[in-house]
């Protein structure tokens, strides 16, 4: 999808064409493009159909069509840039969630702790977003065991709480295990694998409202080293295959629909 807009030629608007063309096709070049445009692309998209719509709807100077034309093109112009501040202000960014720490001091053989069974957690959720706050679910904690042919799972719940804007949250959470004979495992010395999986709801806070609820689940597999705990110097990511970017899409279409059709209509 691409628009061409004829322009007169104006130092700045000159500019302003070849600096937005550049931008959507290095873009789309830079995705796929076969692909529909992205999100960020609909910014200078909707930029251009505006600037066209400025050069394009001329009038003999003097005539009331001249300020007719001038009124409809503020009025679209204004509706446009709203429409764009509202995609601005309201886009909004899913927490980004790692594992800290992982520790089970049943496998730890130089700790000689083989009763205690129960797995350390540490968990850092990162808002990005800088003018939004999060309000979290209950956090919901699964834990598998990979190497047990079972997979074996364990749960834990970690309370709902608010994060601020550009703010990390660390939250400690401890998972009792059952079923698994850790000290024969200890005995075949073998590497041992697990993962994590993190699922809750999160409402983004924008000035004085929330938005609605939006589903996060990501996970991670945990591969554990030496004295029963993973490699200490680095987090672990939880990922997920969903698109982090969320809300303000709607808003964009909007804008390019308004002076799309003002377009038409002015013909």
């Amino acid at each position: 999808m691409y628009v061409c807009c004829t322009f007169e030629a104006l130092p700045l608007c000159s500019f302003l064409d070849s600096l937005l063309r550049t931008t959507i096709t290095s873009s789309l070049i830079a995705g796929n493009a076969t692909t529909q445009i992205k999100e960020s692309n609909l910014a200078a998209l909707l930029l251009l159909l505006l600037l066209g719509l400025l050069r394009r709807r001329r009038a003999p100077p003097g005539t009331m069509a001249e300020s007719v034309c001038q009124c409809c093109c503020g009025f679209i112009f204004t509706c446009g840039l709203s429409a764009l501040f509202l995609w601005l202000t309201l886009r909004v960014s899913k927490p980004t969630c790692s594992i800290q720490q992982f520790y089970l001091p049943a496998l730890n053989g130089s700790a000689g702790t083989p009763t205690n069974t129960t797995i350390f957690l540490k968990v850092k959720l990162d808002n990005g977003n800088k003018e939004k706050g999060i309000y979290y679910d209950p956090v919901n904690l699964t834990v598998y065991y990979y190497s047990d042919a079972n997979h074996t799972k364990w749960l834990k719940n970690i309370s709902r709480f608010y994060q601020g804007h550009g703010k990390k949250a660390t939250k400690n959470a401890s998972v009792e295990t059952f079923g698994v004979n850790w000290t024969d495992v200890l005995v075949k010395n073998e590497s041992l694998v697990f993962r994590v999986d993190l699922a809750t709801a999160v409402r983004f806070k924008i000035m004085l409202w929330k938005t609605k609820r939006h589903k996060l689940m990501v996970g991670a597999n945990v591969t554990l080293i030496a004295q029963g705990a993973k490699d200490p110097k680095k987090g672990i990511k939880l990922k997920s295959g969903a698109c982090k970017n969320l809300g303000g899409f709607g808003f964009s279409q909007v804008g390019i629909f308004v002076v799309a059709l003002a377009l038409i209509l002015l013909d």
